[in-house]
Order: structure tokens, then C-alpha cells, then sequence
């Protein structure tokens, strides 16, 4: 095996330039380890948040990536993890507090390597781990039965695109409305992606009266106490992302705030478990939902992933193929 890779490494915090694409020496394995060549990764809004040095602990240089799919290289345990066999990883701390998935090969704990059987292709899996766990977790959390008008706040993101997708896979008559800054750029695309109704999201407040039976809260606490205020007595929230770059809420009542008889839940994708992540791709072949990313990069162009995200006309999701 060559000696050296190429990765996107980060010496600083910065901008989407500080990602400097360079040759590096690959991880050697060593016991309770295993090195996965990376096939594709996902791009995250916590890998921005990181590059721009707003995750605390985390030490540079650094190779960013909290997720990837690809082979197994090479094993320390041939048993489980058998070389050649595809596999999954998400969270455990990789690109934060150990080099991740930006790279041509990535040596990750044997504990958060998934096995995994899917055929589907390189980019559409890919786009699969992080983001569609997260939604599959919100989803179930959820507790859907079909009837419910269900919003989801921050809905252009890549995790709103795959809720949409899953919802509609198992709830085809579903209504559902979606959030974000700037609906009439983004309103075509919404409604190709299954959200009937868009509502504009101002400056932490929703642009509407209506209230809903089911939201799924992207923005996180920063439009959590409005969030509380546009949903049905026994509603539900499931908090789950954090779009809105705050980690806390301050002045939230949770007796005054929350509805009259409602429940607020969240899902962690860092709560990761085989047997789900097995679940949400036979889920996704079976009802052969639309998982396809809306943008493919290089290695090379990471940067410009990054830059996309981060712009206005993001949407979706974005993966790297190496």
C-alpha cells in the first residue's frame, strides 16, 4: 500500500481556503483499530463549525469529517471487519478529536465501524449516513400515524430534504410544510422535494399563524421558544439540529412555553446503533426513496463544498467522493 494519501487538512481556524488538500502518511493500524478507504463522505454544518474553530476542543491540524463510507483496508479484527467488506461510520468523535474522513483512507475505532450490505452507489451512499440517520431518528421519534401536519424548520438543509423523503416513503398523503429564509428562491425546490407548503423564517420567528400537530426543529434553540409557540396542544418537537449556531436557550419556560399537553423530544445522531443504520438502508431500498446527493465534489474542490453550504443557495445534501 502506498505510504502516503492525500487529505484535506485544516492548521487553522478559518475561512473555506484553510482546508489545504496535501499529502499526508496513512494512519497505520494498530489493535481495536482498522483503516477504511474512503469512498465518499458527506459534508456537514458541523464540519463548518469546527473549520471555523467554534467547536470546543478541538485541536489543530486537523482532518475534518464526522462521517464516510468505503471499504475496509486493512483489519485488526478479519473477523468483523473482514478486508474489502463496505462499510458505515458516523460521529464517535472522528474530525474532532481524531483525524476524519476527509482523506483517501481513515483509521477509525473498530467499536463505530458499521458493516453494512447495501449495493446502492458510492454517491448516493455516501449522502446516506449522517444525514438520514439523523432523519430516520427524528422520524421514529416522532411518532407519526399519517394524519398529522408536520413542519419542519430549517427544511433546505440536508436533513430536512431526507425527513421529506422518509415521510413520503411511509406516508405518501402526508402534509407537510417546510421553513426557511428565503421561499421564493427556494420554493420550487421544496415542492419537488414533497413539502406542500413553505412558510418564511424570519429572524428566528415563523411568518404564520399556523400551529402543527408534528415539528422537527433544525434551527435549535435559537427558534425553539417560537417553535413552541406554532404547535398543537399535545404536539410533539423533536429538536435535532443546530442550524441556528446556538448550543443553549436562555429565558425558556418550559411551563409557560411548551403546549398545553405537548412533548419535546430531540434525537442525537451520536447515539449510533447498527441494527438502525442496517434498518434505514433496507428502508430506503425497499421504498426506493430518493437519497441522491444535489452536489458531488472532489477531494481536490472540498473547499468549494464547503463554500456552497455555506452560501445561499445551498440545499440538501453535499458529499465528497475522494
Amino acid at each position: 500500500m502506498n505510504e502516503m494519501m492525500k487529505a484535506a487538512v485544516v492548521h487553522h481556524p478559518g475561512a473555506p481556503n484553510v482546508l489545504k488538500v496535501q499529502e499526508v502518511p496513512i494512519p497505520k493500524v494498530r489493535p481495536g483499530w482498522s483503516l477504511v478507504r474512503v469512498r465518499g463522505f458527506g459534508v456537514n454544518h458541523s464540519e463548518i463549525f469546527t473549520r471555523q474553530g467554534l467547536s470546543p476542543g478541538v485541536a489543530f491540524p486537523r482532518i475534518l469529517g464526522i462521517e464516510c463510507v468505503g471499504t475496509v483496508a486493512e483489519s485488526s479484527d478479519t473477523t468483523h471487519l473482514p478486508v474489502g467488506r463496505r462499510v458505515v461510520s458516523i460521529m464517535g468523535e472522528m474530525g474532532r478529536a481524531f483525524d476524519g474522513s476527509y482523506a483517501e483512507y481513515c483509521l477509525l475505532p473498530n467499536a463505530q465501524i458499521i458493516p453494512v450490505a447495501s449495493d446502492l452507489p458510492w454517491p448516493t451512499l455516501a449522502a446516506i449516513p449522517e444525514t438520514f440517520y439523523t432523519a430516520f431518528g427524528s422520524l421514529q421519534n416522532l411518532h407519526l400515524t399519517g394524519d398529522e401536519h408536520v413542519l419542519v424548520r430549517g427544511a433546505t438543509s440536508g436533513v430536512g430534504i431526507a425527513f421529506a423523503g422518509l415521510v413520503h416513503a411511509a406516508y405518501p398523503k402526508m402534509s407537510l410544510a417546510g421553513s426557511c429564509r428565503r421561499p421564493e428562491a427556494k420554493r420550487d425546490a421544496l415542492a419537488a422535494a414533497g413539502f406542500d407548503t413553505v412558510i418564511a423564517d424570519c429572524g428566528g420567528a415563523l411568518q404564520t399563524d399556523r400551529t402543527f400537530d408534528r415539528v422537527l426543529e433544525l434551527i435549535g434553540p435559537a427558534s425553539l421558544k417560537d417553535t413552541c409557540a406554532h404547535t398543537m396542544p399535545g404536539g410533539i418537537i423533536c429538536s435535532t439540529g443546530q442550524l441556528g449556531g446556538q448550543w443553549f436557550m436562555d429565558g425558556f419556560d418550559p411551563i409557560m412555553d411548551l403546549p398545553e399537553g405537548g412533548y419535546l423530544t430531540s434525537f442525537y445522531s451520536g447515539n449510533v446503533r447498527a441494527d438502525r443504520m442496517n434498518a434505514l438502508l433496507a428502508f430506503i431500498e425497499t421504498h426506493d426513496v430518493d437519497a441522491a446527493p444535489v452536489k458531488v465534489f472532489d477531494l481536490d474542490h472540498v473547499s468549494d463544498a464547503h463554500r456552497y453550504l455555506e452560501g445561499r443557495h445551498s440545499f440538501g445534501k453535499v458529499v465528497v467522493l475522494p
